[in-house]
This record gives structure tokens, sequence and C-alpha cells, in this order.
């Protein structure tokens, strides 16, 4: 009897161990299917803070608006304050990466190594706490995947739409709007200068009312985006 309590112990125990790692497979497979749908330019992807607010009952403005419909000194913008080498990595800035893990390893303080795409997924598929490190893990290969499957234009589209720009504002249109009352077509190198340094942290960055410090970084940003030139080549 003893015997047979161990075996059926033993036969439990690895049921529920197949059914974890079939969970865990039946998940990982999620942004695989998801990226594959979110090609086509009439799709409108959303993201997990959107879906959060909406859960929570919070609500939330987004306007979803093509690429073309931005104006390119914003576009421009975005990549030189978030990602100066988004057109010639391949969803990883390696270079970035291994400076973070060589300051890890010295014991200094690492710097962020994010890339637009890095960002674009972890919006869409992930979280932002808790175990960041488990998310970073993550983020690498599905950056590359995500990277392989989708052009640079349409990568900075979606994620031009579901970045948070403020509480419940999502998307650069509603950003547009809601700072500024222009369209996103309608920005000037300014107020998109000023947009793309709110993004690192868009609860105590206001782009409307910028103190000297964002006002600075504004600054140097729209004299990069000036000359930005084949640093966005892809968007052409």
């Amino acid at each position: 009897m003893a015997s047979r309590a161990k075996r059926g112990s033993r036969v439990g125990a690895r049921r529920w161990v197949r059914r974890i790692v079939m969970t865990a497979l039946a998940l990982a497979l999620v942004p695989v299917v998801l990226t594959v749908l979110y090609a086509p330019s009439f799709v409108h992807p959303v993201s997990t803070l959107m879906l959060k607010d909406l859960a929570t009952f919070s609500g939330y403005e987004r306007r979803w608006v093509s690429l073309d419909d931005v104006a390119p000194v914003l576009a421009n913008s975005v990549i030189m304050s978030e990602d100066g080498q988004f057109c010639f990595h391949h969803g990883i800035d390696l270079g970035e990466l291994r400076g973070v893990v060589d300051d890890a390893l010295a014991g200094e303080a690492t710097r962020g190594a994010s890339t637009i795409t890095m960002q674009t997924v972890k919006n869409l598929f992930l979280w932002s706490r808790p175990l960041a490190s488990l998310r970073k893990l993550a983020e690498l290969p599905l950056a590359v995947y995500f990277d392989a499957v989708l052009s640079k234009r349409r990568i900075l589209e979606i994620y031009l739409n579901i970045a948070e720009w403020g509480p419940g504002i999502y998307g650069i249109e509603a950003a547009a709007q809601y700072h500024f009352g222009v369209s996103a077509k309608n920005l000037t190198r300014r107020q998109a200068a000023l947009l793309a340094v709110t993004l690192p942290n868009p609860y105590e960055r206001n782009p409307a009312k910028p103190g000297p410090g964002l006002r600075r970084l504004a600054h140097l940003i729209e004299r990069r985006a000036a000359k930005s030139g084949g640093y966005v080549g892809c968007l052409q």
C-alpha cells in the first residue's frame, strides 16, 4: 500500500510539473503569435499598462496615428533621445549591453541599455515591477524576434502609439493634444524635443511645464535631432 501511495505521489508530481511546463510554453508563445498579428498597419496594439487601466476602471486616452501623420522631427527626437542606434541594431544594442555588464562586474552603477525595441516588447507583453531582472531576461530574445519580424518603421509606429506621456495619456497623438493642444503632425521642434525627454519619467516630467533641467535636455535633443541624418535613415 505504501509503495502504491509513493508511486501515486510521484505520478501526481510529474503531472503537475508537466502542466506547469505546458502553461509556461503557452505563455511564451503568446508574444510570438501576437508579434505576427501586429505586423499589418491596420492593427492597433494596446500595452499591458493600458489593459491594467481598463481592468482597474481607470480609463485612458489614446488616439492611434500612423507614422506618416507624425511630425518627422518627433520621430527623430525620440530616436536621438531614447536609442541613437535604433536603425543599426537588431533589437539589442550590444555595445550598450556590454557596457552595462562591465559596469556591473566592476561594482559600478549601471546605466540603462534598453532600446526602443526592448521598450516596445516590454510595454506590449511584459511588466514593469516586480522581478525587473527576470523581465529583462525575457526582453532580450523577444526584442531580437520582434526586430526580425517587423520593420523599423512599424516598431517605431507601435512604440509611439503605446508609450505613456502622463497618467492615462498613451500615444503621441493624445500626448500632443493634451500637452500642447496640437496634432502630432504639427509639433514644433521644441515641442517634439520636450516630449522626447519626458518619456523616461512621464509621471514626474511635464513637457508643457518644463523645469530648467528638462529645458536643457530638450535643447540638447533638439540639436541632435536636427543633425540626425543617417541615424534615422531606416524611417525613409
